[in-house]
């Protein structure tokens, strides 16, 4: 099997003030989550604002270096003292999806612009095979590519302007999409088109998703792991129906009772809930 992610003793922290009254601030403490898996999966991290979800996935995605600790992602070391890939290689691996969509793209340069950026100085493809590939990460995310190609942020809603940002990530052929909050800047109407997706994504194109979350039922929805984070530390990890149907921690009780389904009986995702009364 895979290690899909390893992190082992992760520690990160931030100094702020003066370096007479510098103010230490632990955004990570030693953070330490495996998942071995022989197919792609989707990786839950949940937890409340300041809880180190955020730091985390910047960690993974080179945005941060960490005190201490190391990371891995599909068997190559991150972060970390080790050897790390280089940056073409690394972002051949590992791709974002930021949580505003419209600060992923310029307003004065067309989308596309983007997408065939990346498939050329990223995935290395000559000028003629990144159009093939914009076009098939296009369609993966239900988009044509004549619908995309010319124009600009404010000619998308924030739904389609998502689904771009996850074509994109989708060029390099990744082995790990990292997609911080992804939906929370999305009208809620369109969410679940976003969350499907990344099932979809998993299940047909095999990429695996550290899907960043405050919303615990969602992660329950979209994951095969959940890990809840709490001031820096993962107080909970394990498969997504064992952590909701059998909570271990406090923190996790308390985010599953902050949820008004709750009163429910977990059931495994192919099961109808029962019909509240």
């Amino acid at each position: 099997m895979a290690v899909i992610l390893k992190t082992v003793g992760l520690n990160k922290v931030y100094r702020l003030g003066s370096f007479f009254r510098a103010k230490k601030i632990q955004a990570l403490d030693n953070v330490n989550i495996t998942v071995e898996s022989d197919r792609p999966v989707i990786i839950a991290v949940v937890g409340e604002s300041g809880s180190g979800k955020t730091t985390l996935a910047k960690t993974l995605l080179r945005l941060e270096v960490p005190t201490s600790g190391s990371a891995i992602v599909y068997d190559k070391e991150v972060a970390g003292a080790g050897s790390r890939p280089s940056r073409r290689e690394f972002l051949q691996s590992i791709q974002p999806i930021f949580q505003n969509p419209f600060e992923a793209f310029s307003r004065y340069r067309n989308v596309d612009a983007y997408l065939h950026e990346t498939a050329i100085r990223v995935a290395g493809l000559s000028a003629e095979d990144a159009r093939d590939a914009v076009a098939h990460a296009l369609s993966s995310v239900g988009l044509e590519y004549n619908d995309v190609v010319g124009k600009y942020t404010n000619q998308f809603s924030g739904g389609e302007l998502q689904r771009i940002s996850v074509a994109r990530a989708l060029i390099p052929e990744p082995s790990l999409i990292v997609a911080d909050e992804p939906v929370s800047m999305i009208d809620a109407s369109r969410r679940m088109i976003i969350i499907n997706l990344f099932r979809k994504l998993r299940d047909e194109e095999g990429r695996s998703f550290l899907y960043i979350t405050h919303d615990l039922a969602t992660a329950y929805y979209i994951s095969d792991f959940i890990a809840v984070m709490k001031k820096g530390q993962v107080v909970e990890f394990g498969k997504a129906q064992a952590v909701m149907s059998d909570p271990q921690h406090d923190y996790t009780r308390l985010l599953l009772n902050s949820i008004p389904t709750t009163r429910q009986r977990w059931r495994p995702r192919n099961v109808a809930p029962a019909t509240l009364n």
